[in-house]
């Protein structure tokens, strides 16, 4: 991707749109490989929506501070769910910043992954553009690291340390249309006797998705 992204909200609203997203999971516990993958959906809040102001109120930070946000859907299948399964839901979060250049600070969100309360994160931007995600849990932290390949395509790597020790990889490809997109939220088909990972760890992200 030409050119340099200047901040992080910046980083965030290149995100915004609807994305399909093929992931790749290791398993340290089950010493196994695992696929799977989700619709997303990724639409921006300006900085003054009462929904970020909340949750800034909610984490005991000034509202004034916010540089915006994203409301986050997803909908995923892993490879090892059970029938019936599903990874699907929606987080609201608010970036704000902590440096001059918007490059780094807190990450404010509605809700967690693994966990449905609450949850505060670090964002910080390296030399190459790419944003790190950090975030704590009662039982374990994960590290994400976005960036661009291109305008339409976004590549994640993630790790998470605590109860169980993974590591994933992402590709994410922009989808252009309405029609792309309700065919990316058809399930992929778990595979057979599979044993299922945790569900702490089955499809971590620190946004959610």
């Amino acid at each position: 991707m030409s050119g340099s992204i200047a901040d992080a909200i910046s980083f965030f609203r290149l995100s915004c749109g609807r994305w399909r997203s093929q992931r790749s999971s290791h398993h340290l516990l089950h010493r196994r490989a695992e696929a799977g993958g989700s619709f997303i959906e990724v639409v921006e809040l300006e900085a003054a929506d009462p929904r970020l102001e909340a949750i800034a109120v909610l984490h005991g930070q000034d509202p004034a501070g916010l540089v915006g946000g994203c409301r986050v859907r997803w909908s995923g299948s892993m490879a090892w769910d059970k029938a019936g399964e599903a990874h699907e839901g929606e987080s609201v979060f608010g970036l704000i910043p902590t440096d001059e250049r918007g490059r780094s600070g807190l990450l404010l969100r509605d809700r967690g992954y693994a966990e449905t309360a609450p949850v505060a994160g670090h964002f910080a931007m390296d030399d190459r553009d790419g944003l790190l995600l950090t975030t704590s849990y009662e039982t374990m932290n994960s590290l994400e690291r976005f960036s661009f390949a291109g305008p339409d395509v976004r590549l994640r790597t993630s790790t998470v340390e605590g109860l169980s020790n993974t590591a994933s990889f992402c590709v994410e490809t922009r989808i252009p249309d309405e029609a792309a997109a309700a065919s990316a939220t058809e399930s992929e088909s778990p595979a057979p006797n599979s044993p299922s990972p945790s569900p702490e760890t089955a499809c971590l992200s620190a946004l959610g998705w």
